[in-house]
């Protein structure tokens, strides 16, 4: 981890010495550093059923850059919507080098977000924003301590106050203040969801020491659980075009260190009343390019093949990194 700190150090150094940021970016400047290997040390790109495709570590000398919680890419797979947890939008597009991975950001943007009486707050307190969501001309943000689901419209959603808020069929006494509603996620219209918007908490447990979630709209509305596992948290999701349910799980504690999994959840499993777990996918330690693992989407690429993103929270700590990774998933499972 040392060796992080440094190379963050330095990366901060330079863009706050060199007084000379990217001409693209627009509002908010970013310097990246690409990142080739998932595995600290090895070359392996191949994790059973998913191939690292390359990653960035991003650092900016506008403060408000970090605490990255939830992505959420556009149709174009370039440009994308990012809500930070300290009550802010971030938009912007993502570059790619002459092999396609990923190389930078450009035109990114960090607008403070307003509440449904128009207004932004500074601090976390009421705007603390951990999932997202777009839905044809709506953008759906979950947050946590004020728990709720928010809607906002789609174009227009940061210069716009919230224009509804979505019934989360959680009893908001069952949601612990900092281990809310991280993940919500709109399933493809083809599923057995049929578009319904789906949630799920942090760490708000059942009786049964199980993560609550809930379905909030379309056929199957209804509550839901996903089994708790050790010490790891869900921190957001993504529907793949099948409607199977990507879940990424982050574990940050003194105790166990730093850790990430991807779990994939059949979309036949979800259901009311229904106790979900999922195939695991992708583990990482303190061994992997990994840090505060947040955020999460997957898109069908040009080529039909499907990516997953994740990106980090680096709580805006210079202990901290804020990361963006990027996977190919293959539907057949390929050995080590």
């Amino acid at each position: 981890m040392a060796g992080k700190r440094l190379c963050r150090a330095a990366l901060i150094a330079f863009c706050i010495a060199a007084g000379a940021c990217p001409a693209w970016a627009s509002d908010v400047p970013i310097i990246s550093r690409q990142i080739s290997d998932f595995k600290i040390g090895s070359s392996q790109t191949t994790f059973g059923s998913l191939e690292f495709l390359g990653g960035l570590e991003m650092v900016s000398s506008k403060a408000l850059f970090g605490s990255l919680s939830s992505i959420r890419f556009r149709p174009d797979l370039k440009h994308f919507v990012v809500v930070l947890d300290t009550g802010q939008w971030l938009t912007g597009s993502v570059e790619r080098d002459i092999k396609g991975r990923l190389s930078g950001l450009a035109d990114v943007e960090i607008t403070p977000m307003k509440n449904s009486a128009g207004r932004s707050f500074e601090g976390k307190g009421h705007m603390d924003a951990e999932g997202l969501a777009l839905d044809g001309d709506r953008i759906l943000v979950s947050f946590e301590q004020d728990h709720r689901v928010d809607v906002y419209p789609d174009p227009g959603f940061a210069e716009s106050g919230a224009i509804a808020t979505l019934p989360i069929l959680i009893p908001r006494k069952m949601l612990s203040e900092n281990r809310g509603i991280e993940t919500i996620a709109v399933a493809p219209a083809s599923s057995p969801l049929k578009g319904g918007v789906v949630i799920v908490s942090e760490r708000g447990l059942d009786s049964d020491g199980n993560r609550l979630a809930a379905i909030l709209s379309g056929p199957l509305k209804g509550r839901f659980a996903v089994a708790r596992d050790g010490s790891f948290d869900v921190t957001d999701g993504a529907f793949l075009p099948n409607g199977d349910l990507l879940l990424l799980e982050r574990r940050f504690n003194m105790a166990e260190g730093i850790g990430m999994r991807l779990r994939r959840v059949k979309s036949a499993d979800i259901r009311p009343g229904a106790v979900v777990d999922g195939e695991l996918l992708l583990e990482g330690n303190f061994n992997s390019q990994i840090d505060n693992m947040e955020g999460l989407d997957a898109f069908q690429a040009a080529d039909g093949t499907t990516h997953l993103i994740l990106v980090s929270d680096d709580n805006h700590s210079i202990l901290q990194r804020n990361l963006m990774l990027e996977f190919r998933l293959s539907e057949r499972p390929a050995s080590n």
